[in-house]
């Protein structure tokens, strides 16, 4: 495997942008290449079965493009492809790394009674979280929620309406089963992009109680990504600047914008109809 080969992140919109930051950000010399299938999304409301097959054409272009790692940088790919994805990559010796395993191994290491959980309506039908949270600590209480109105919310750049997003933070959050929760994972790679309006909330909403400590999938899988190069041998050890180059397979000028504004400069877009692509042999 080629040290100086991109690595690979794959999300159903802009939601994967917020991971592909933190791996630049901790890894500068590394080239990134980013799929956003946005002609699909949002992820939350297909079938499993859809999900599988979307994420599998994906897998293939990373693979087309030499990618040394591919990051699902989608919760809901993750709780329903990560298998097939790991044993479809098996012979092609390129690491697979999922949003999920980190975090909740970093929440669990917290030893919290009460854990809350917000993402989609997909991945909370998977359960993957309080299974996986559970599996790991047995007396950990779970209270998860579906909460996929912010990630069309997010995608169509309505965030930014302060007075709507606050609305919508409000009515998913003020669900009294949460009143007891230490901690928050951000089960959604979208919501970190409104993560301090979602603390703004608690801290309003509970000024003279426990404000829960909130998790997300960036900085955690990025440092996961380093280690995995760095167990392999393919850290980028060229001092240049990096390549990053970013492929949706519909056009959206609000993910370009995003784009544009987590990396400080203007991106051009690629558009790759992912559904014409044949999927490779085994």
């Amino acid at each position: 495997m080629n040290n100086n080969a991109p690595i690979g992140i794959f999300d159903s919109g802009v939601g994967g942008l917020t991971v592909a930051h933190a791996i630049a950000d901790l890894l500068p010399h590394e080239n990134i290449i980013y799929f956003g299938d946005t002609a699909h999304l949002p992820y939350g409301d297909k079938s499993a079965e859809a999900i599988q097959h979307y994420s599998t054409k994906i897998t293939d272009f990373l693979l087309q493009r030499q990618c040394k790692l591919i990051v699902i940088a989608c919760n809901t790919a993750a709780s329903v492809a990560f298998r097939l994805l790991k044993n479809y990559l098996a012979d092609k010796k390129v690491p697979l790394i999922n949003v999920i395993e980190p975090v909740v191994r970093e929440v669990v290491e917290a030893s919290f009674q009460h854990v809350g959980i917000i993402a989609t309506k997909r991945t909370i039908q998977t359960g993957i979280y309080p299974a996986t949270l559970q599996y790991l600590q047995p007396q950990l209480q779970t209270t998860a929620k579906a909460t996929h109105a912010l990630v069309t919310l997010i995608e169509e750049g309505l965030h930014h309406n302060k007075k709507v997003l606050e609305a919508m933070i409000e009515h998913y959050l003020s669900d009294p089963d949460f009143d007891t929760i230490e901690g928050l994972i951000l089960g959604c790679t979208h919501y970190p992009i409104i993560k301090q309006d979602i603390a703004r909330y608690f801290e309003v909403h509970r000024p003279n109680s426990l404000v829960p400590k909130i998790y997300d999938s960036t900085e955690t899988v990025a440092r996961r990504v380093k280690v995995v190069l760095e167990t392999q041998n393919l850290l980028n050890t060229q001092q240049q600047t990096p390549q990053h180059h970013f492929y949706v397979s519909d056009y959206t000028a609000a993910f370009e914008q995003i784009t544009a504004t987590f990396f400080g400069q203007k991106i051009n877009l690629a558009h790759f109809p992912i559904w014409e692509m044949p999927i490779l042999d085994n």
